[in-house]
């Protein structure tokens, strides 16, 4: 009898070795930061239980907290989401994480800070946040022959320098290739690369992320609702990104919204709900039921500026490609709604077009809708953009790789955004200023 039972405890020893050698291969990457919780995804090399131990840094008493611990699997890609619950609002956090009860080491700093309670109290702060779309990430054995689409990552560090205090991803934020369209593991797989590129890890640890997705991360180009595995692409979409919500109980979808400082921001699914047009220009992008609720929400917003996230471009009135220009009667529906309602200073953040460009809309009523479209990050960038935008500002045509910096600041009722365009060095290409 002992013999066996010393068997059983050298196995029972070994097989807990080697569990404690799980690591975090991609991550953190903060999401929300909200006054009483906030939220963080990982990704380990291996299924394991992971939690994070964190603290106040504002105060000088040190009490600690613990997350709950959380278990993963491959089946899941070993991804995981730790939520941080006993914040309280406008502090500092810092933590450490623990894998199978081992703490990890990063090259950066694990902290983050709550959304401060201002309303009532003081003028709004300022804040700024980064955006882009288009991440190609290069693997030579599934790409497609010739010069590699996707290059100088370093773009990222750029944006980092910046010290933006939030990131909004819009759309084609990985690219699934063919092999990978038709298997979950596919779709694991890519997003899995996509995320493990070196030059993010730093930046999506100190800025809150929140992402919505267009054709690439969805399914083939130009991929529309019918795609017949759109239900696996919206299960791993939600795998892989900390955002505050996914859709309705009614309404299946990356729809969410979230208020950040003083202003509000909706996020729209451009892909889960979208039909090809036919040659009346009839179909839908995002459907009447999608865009009520978003009108909802912005004549519910106080807010100075509204932003509303969408894979695609609003305003580009040139019928190519996938612009809701294609989509005559949706588009008008849109216009129409902001306007009857007298929704003031509502900006579009686009993505997909590989070419970067600012565009506005005057109304009749005097409010004006504004739309920065800006793309790529890191996929190749359209050099020969020849089409006509009727509402495009002048000389806000770009056609390098680039990336956007908003920045929000002023006090209460007098608030400005600013928003600047940036190579992939970080130098300054174009910069326009909005008043409240």
């Amino acid at each position: 009898m002992n013999k066996y039972y010393l068997i059983f405890s050298l196995i029972i020893s070994s097989l807990s070795a080697i569990s404690q050698d799980v690591n975090v291969i991609n991550g953190p990457v903060l999401g929300y930061a909200e006054m009483r919780e906030a939220i963080i995804w990982l990704q380990l090399s291996d299924g394991a239980s992971a939690y994070a131990v964190y603290d106040d840094l504002s105060t000088e008493n040190i009490e600690e907290f613990r997350s709950e611990t959380v278990s993963t699997s491959p089946s899941v890609a070993n991804t995981l989401k730790l939520r941080f619950t006993e914040v309280e609002p406008g502090r500092k956090y810092g933590y450490n994480i623990y894998v199978n009860d081992k703490k990890q080491d990063f090259d950066f700093p694990l902290e983050f800070e709550t959304e401060p309670l201002w309303d009532y109290r003081t003028e709004p702060p300022a804040f700024s946040f980064a955006t882009g779309s288009c991440i190609y990430v290069n693997e030579s054995e599934y790409d497609r022959p010739g010069r590699p689409y996707g290059g100088e990552y370093g773009i990222f560090e750029a944006i980092e320098k910046m010290e933006p205090d939030a990131l909004l991803w819009l759309g084609d934020n990985t690219y699934l290739r063919e092999a990978d369209y038709f298997s979950r593991s596919g779709y694991l797989k890519r997003y899995t690369h996509s995320r493990a590129v070196p030059e993010l890890q730093s930046l999506m640890a100190q800025a809150n992320n929140f992402a919505i997705w267009d054709d690439h991360d969805f399914g083939p180009n130009d991929a529309s609702g019918s795609w017949i595995h759109r239900d696996l692409a919206l299960e791993v979409f939600k795998l892989f990104w900390p955002n505050p919500s996914f859709g309705y109980r009614d309404m299946p979808s990356t729809f969410s919204a979230f208020n950040y400082r003083d202003c509000d921001f909706v996020m729209m699914d451009n892909r889960f709900y979208r039909s090809e047009v036919n040659s009346e220009g009839e179909g839908q992008i995002f459907g009447k039921v999608q865009i009520d609720r978003m009108i909802d929400l912005l004549k519910q917003s106080r807010a100075p500026f509204k932003f509303v996230l969408s894979g695609g471009q609003l305003l580009n009135t040139a019928k190519v490609y996938e612009n809701h220009s294609n989509y005559e009667a949706e588009r008008a529906y849109i216009i129409k709604r902001i306007e009857e309602e007298n929704i003031k200073n509502v900006v579009f953040l686009t993505g997909d077009r590989h070419h970067s460009e600012y565009s506005k809309l005057e109304l009749s009523n005097g409010q004006t809708i504004y739309d920065f479209t800006v793309s790529p990050l890191t996929s190749s960038a359209n050099t020969n953009v020849n089409e006509e935008n009727d509402l495009q500002v002048e000389g806000s045509l770009i056609q390098e790789r680039n990336f956007g910096i908003a920045k929000v600041s002023g006090p209460r009722k007098s608030r400005v955004l600013d928003f600047s365009f940036y190579d992939n060095k970080g130098n300054l290409l174009k910069s326009y200023s909005i008043s409240e």
